[in-house]
């Protein structure tokens, strides 16, 4: 059984990293584009960014002053057990969101729609989202948290099946374009994109897509792997870059993940992964081990399944 003072503990670490450390992943995508960009205002900002960075890790300081809007994702093995059950876990996961914006100190960005009042914490009703993922076999948890900006940067759109990859190319776009033009996303980012499920689960996919797969990763459908190349390429002509501003690094990665939708649809949603992509991850064992990453590793074969079962399970064995 996993302690819940090791998760809370854990949590209040987690909080700490992703708004103060970037990921090395990242960090490597975006020193590449500023090595590579030639766009005057462009560079200057990516090379300010990067000092930024550097600063905000050597004085343990948040790395941008907007520090978004703190979520969970929370995957764990079949045969976890955690003390206090799963109300103990989420009771630890807003006690360490809370505790964080005082402490590393997080803006408190968290408000009643209707009211605009706060509790100065980042927590509220429906706040911090928790999310959760599940995979065969093991007793052991995955805390992932990611501050995600909460505003504009999201896009969503209604395709249909004779849109075809061109139409997905047009919104992929006219997306860009308005996240540069209208100052709607903190440029270079990671983009993420997700097509099909339902419009509920579509938005689900492409957020997931932009803030739990690391730069350089592809999908395992090759044909998808290639369209993500192909995208980043795409991103990165427009002549749009840092901020917005005239440069050829509008784009550090761009994921794709899929669901199934109905017949007569092509749901797809559009979200940037701002240019402080702010993720951390540990993994709890029963025994109270912690093991910290950067890696999610949330897409994994069982997250992606495509049938009845999944490939290894002991019910594809059997047939």
């Amino acid at each position: 059984m996993i302690p819940i003072d090791v998760i809370e503990k854990t949590a209040g670490t987690l909080m700490d990293k992703a708004a103060i450390e970037i990921p090395d992943d990242y960090l490597t995508g975006l020193q590449h584009a500023a090595e590579t960009e030639d766009g005057d205002l462009s560079s200057f900002v990516l090379q300010a960014m990067l000092e930024n960075y550097k600063a905000a890790k050597e004085d343990r300081r948040a790395m941008c002053g907007d520090t978004g809007c703190p979520r969970w994702y929370v995957k764990m093995g079949n045969e976890t057990q955690i003390e206090g059950g799963p109300v103990a876990l989420e009771a630890a996961l807003r006690r360490a969101t809370a505790q964080a914006t005082d402490g590393v100190p997080l803006r408190p960005n968290r408000v009643h729609p209707l009211w605009r009042t706060d509790h100065n914490n980042n927590v509220g009703i429906g706040a911090p989202e928790i999310e959760y993922g599940y995979e065969p076999g093991g007793e052991w948890i995955d805390l992932i948290t990611v501050h995600k900006g909460g505003l504009f940067g999201t896009d969503y759109r209604m395709l249909f099946p004779s849109d075809g990859i061109e139409g997905i190319k047009r919104f992929y776009l006219d997306s860009l374009v308005a996240f540069g033009k209208r100052g709607l996303a903190c440029q270079p980012a990671i983009i993420g994109i997700g097509l099909g499920g339902s419009k509920d689960t579509c938005m689900v996919l492409g957020k997931r897509a932009a803030c739990l797969r690391v730069v350089g990763s592809e999908n395992p459908d090759p044909k998808i792997a290639a369209l993500e190349r192909e995208f980043k390429d795409l991103g990165n002509s427009i002549g749009m870059g840092a901020m917005g501003f005239v440069g050829k690094n509008m784009v550090v990665d761009c994921n794709i993940e899929v669901g199934y939708c109905h017949t007569g649809g092509m749901q797809m949603s559009v979200h940037a992964f701002c240019l402080s992509s702010r993720r951390a991850v540990a993994r709890v064992y029963a025994d109270g081990r912690v093991e910290y990453r950067t890696d999610p590793d949330w897409f994994t074969p069982y997250q992606r399944r495509e049938t009845v079962e999944w490939p290894g399970s002991a019910q594809e064995a059997a047939e």
